[in-house]
């Protein structure tokens, strides 16, 4: 599923009118373009976000706006509103990124951020990043992306973050490199003199010397705070005896002043404050739905108007959002007085986010309204479009709060779960959802009439339709992995069998998977046609990216065959065919090199193997694949072995076990052995002798292909 772009998130608020001047912190903010990274980080409250849209309208420069949520935990998702943030600003950047954004099969992440860092490198005149709110995110792989982006960020691009807690980024590394500015909530408070603006200029108040000085310290300067005492204020005969009515810490004041607030609206305004305090953004048609009424655009503009906590998201201002105190202080109301009506109401909002496609919003509040029917479809239809863009941690992150009997009669969204489970590397926990599937699909298939035959939900019937290929293609995979590959040879030509002619990118995975057995089968051959015949339908399905992998696999089985040249020519088509794609499709070819390397060390052309080394290495750390580091490590333990380096041939191959990923390409030369190889050639007999003990090899063993590697390497002992 292609990422959406919300635009009201990447819309920069406008000032607040009668905005307090705060020259002293607007001068922090100046001198902090001098590093990478500033950070405003205070509780809330504090007049983060208000305090940076100041300093953005005094700042001639470029800037790049993104608020943050929950949601945007996904590091695809991430990045793609990065990229979107950054092209309001610049418009040039990241097209192609965008382009391999929508395609059906994204490329790493780590490869887009590589993209996006050397286009910012090319902006010629400096450019501020500003990520708002970002302690919603709470995800470390974000954090991750966001690390990676401040260690190589060009030096005409500055990042200023708003959050309420520090992110986990290297901090003190910048800090003690002069890179990180810092405002907390110490620099935040407002002084007495800005206390006293605030009141009695932005506020429209008339207060004394000696209120303002008893609000200032029982607020302790905090912004929001004063704001809803103010509220609380407007229209009060005894001003100062409401002052002295309320102390306390921060909790209560809010608590306290925002039922003052709600206690001078209009009963519709309050009940419209409440039911829509469960929205993280407003907009007309979307409160209506919530509420019931026709209003909605009405009730927002008011709301605008009186200032009432509410923020634009728009230039039109069509999209609101409340400030998160004062929402979640409205939201405690209505689940204190009325816990069932806040589960309805979370219900219409997710109706509405569905209808209008917005999937994470309709899975978020349909959760919140404990509707898990509502879940299931939702998760059912979003499967295959969020794993085919690498969403599927975060639809799998959704479904496991799915409990499961709501699983029981949805034969395509348990499946789906099998799928997510099996991508994870969590064998036995596919297991159980496909076989839970497998026996759901024989009590159909024999006509059973039972409950859940008769109460069965299908959602998605395009996925129904090829349910039972979809399941032989999983059981391959899991066959393969556990090293079954006569099953998985079964498996595989009866998903090609269940598949429709014309169905090229179901088709490719079987395909490619009944290569993979048969060459675990020892079956060369007939593995190569396989391999073939996968990459022609990835071809025709227009995934390129999926075809370059399997050229490397089909150039790893020719090599297996003894015929180097045809080896050597696959990868060479690989590569000439990957040059006239996009950076992405070139940046993916890190394994056809280091098979490159392998096919240039069977041919004793050393230098030529290290060439090929160093151009998988540039490509794989940008771009690194499920194999890559592995067969790159091991190329590497090869070449180390050719020189005579025993010694580092024993540490590359370390690190080549430490990067080896169970799967279903055959292990056909495993790293254990090869070690032994070399403690063979370094004399070290008995390590090699307890490496053949440890793997119960004896001479007199049945041979089999997977195991021709160790059994040559016990006849050297």
């Amino acid at each position: 599923m292609p990422t959406s772009i919300l635009t009201t998130k990447l819309y920069i608020p406008p000032p607040r009118p009668n905005l307090v001047d705060r020259p002293r912190l607007l001068t922090r903010l100046d001198a902090g373009l001098y590093g990478k990274l500033t950070l405003i980080a205070a509780p809330a409250g504090f007049g983060k976000t208000t305090l940076a849209t100041a300093w953005i309208a005094s700042h001639d420069g470029a800037v790049a706006w993104l608020s943050l949520d929950a949601g945007d935990g996904d590091p695809v998702r991430f990045l793609a509103y990065l990229v979107a943030a950054v092209q309001t600003a610049v418009p040039t950047v990241g097209e192609e990124i965008v382009t391999a954004l929508q395609a059906s099969q994204p490329p790493p992440v780590d490869t887009l951020l590589t993209a996006l860092l050397n286009e910012l490198a090319t902006v010629p005149d400096p450019l501020v990043l500003v990520l708002d709110d970002y302690h919603l995110v709470e995800a470390k792989a974000v954090d991750d992306v966001l690390a990676l982006l401040l260690d190589h960020l060009p030096p005409q691009v500055h990042v200023l973050i708003t959050t309420r807690e520090d992110p986990q980024l290297p901090l003190p590394r910048l800090r003690a490199r002069g890179q990180l500015a810092e405002i907390r909530a110490a620099d935040l408070r407002f002084t007495a003199d800005e206390a006293a603006a605030f009141l009695n200029q932005a506020m429209g108040l008339a207060l004394g010397p000696d209120d303002i000085a008893a609000l200032e310290a029982r607020t302790e300067g905090w912004i929001a705070g004063l704001q809803l005492a103010a509220l609380s204020m407007q229209g009060r005969d005894d001003v100062h005896g409401f002052v002295e009515a309320f102390a306390g810490d921060h909790r209560y004041i809010v608590d306290y002043l925002v039922d003052e607030v709600l206690a001078q609206q209009p009963e519709p305004v309050r009940a419209f404050l409440l039911q829509t305090s469960i929205l993280e953004r407003l907009t007309g048609p979307l409160c209506d739905a919530v509420t019931g009424q026709a209003d909605g655009a009405a009730q927002l503009e008011a709301l605008d108007r009186s200032n009432l906590f509410v923020t634009p998201l728009d230039d039109r201002r069509r999209w609101f959002r409340y400030h998160q105190l004062f929402a979640d202080v409205l939201h405690a109301h209505l689940a204190a007085d009325d816990p069932a009506q806040t589960l309805t109401l979370h219900r219409r909002a997710a109706v509405w986010y569905a209808a209008n496609d917005q999937v994470r919003d309709a899975v978020h509040h349909a959760l919140a309204a404990e509707d898990f029917d509502q879940v299931a479809a939702l998760l059912e239809r979003a499967w295959l479009p969020m794993d085919r863009s690498r969403q599927a941690v975060t639809w799998l992150t959704w479904a496991q709060a799915l409990p499961d009997t709501y699983l029981d009669n949805r034969p395509v969204l348990v499946a789906a779960l099998g799928w997510a489970w099996l991508e994870q590397g969590e064998l036995e926990t596919a297991e159980r959802y496909l076989g839970q599937v497998e026996q759901w699909l024989e009590r159909q298939s024999a006509g059973a009439a039972d409950d859940d035959m008769a109460n069965a939900v299908i959602v998605d019937e395009a996925q129904f339709a090829v349910l039972p290929a979809t399941l032989a293609s999983a059981r391959t995979y899991l066959a393969q992995a556990h090293g079954d590959t006569a099953a998985a040879l079964g498996h595989a030509r009866r998903a090609l069998e269940l598949l429709p002619p014309d169905d090229h990118l179901r088709r490719g995975v079987p395909a490619s998977l009944l290569s993979l057995s048969a060459w675990g089968e020892g079956d060369l051959a007939a593995a190569a046609a396989y391999m073939i015949d996968a990459m022609e339908s990835f071809r025709q399905a227009g995934n390129e990216l999926y075809a370059i992998t399997g050229a490397y696999v089909l150039a790893d089985i020719r090599r297996a065959q003894g015929r180097l040249q045809a080896a050597c020519d696959v990868c060479r088509e690989a590569l000439a065919v990957a040059e006239a794609q996009n950076q992405y499709v070139r940046r993916g070819t890190a394994n056809i090199h280091a098979v490159l390397a392998g096919i240039h060390l069977e041919r004793n052309e050393l230098d030529a193997a290290a060439q090929a080394l160093d151009r998988s290495r540039a490509l794989g750390e940008q771009a690194p694949q499920t194999r890559w580091r592995f067969q790159w490590a091991r190329a590497q333990a090869r070449v180390a072995q050719a020189h005579g380096d025993l010694d580092g041939a024993l540490t590359w191959l370390n690190d080549a076990e430490a990067h080896y990923l169970r799967g279903p390409i055959p292990d056909v030369q495993p790293v254990a052995a090869w070690r032994a190889r070399v403690h063979i050639e370094q004399g070290r007999l008995a390590e090699a002798r307890t490496w053949a003990q440890t793997q119960t090899l004896a001479p007199d063993d049945a041979l089999t292909y997977l195991r021709e590697f160790e059994h040559m390497t016990l006849a050297r002992l």
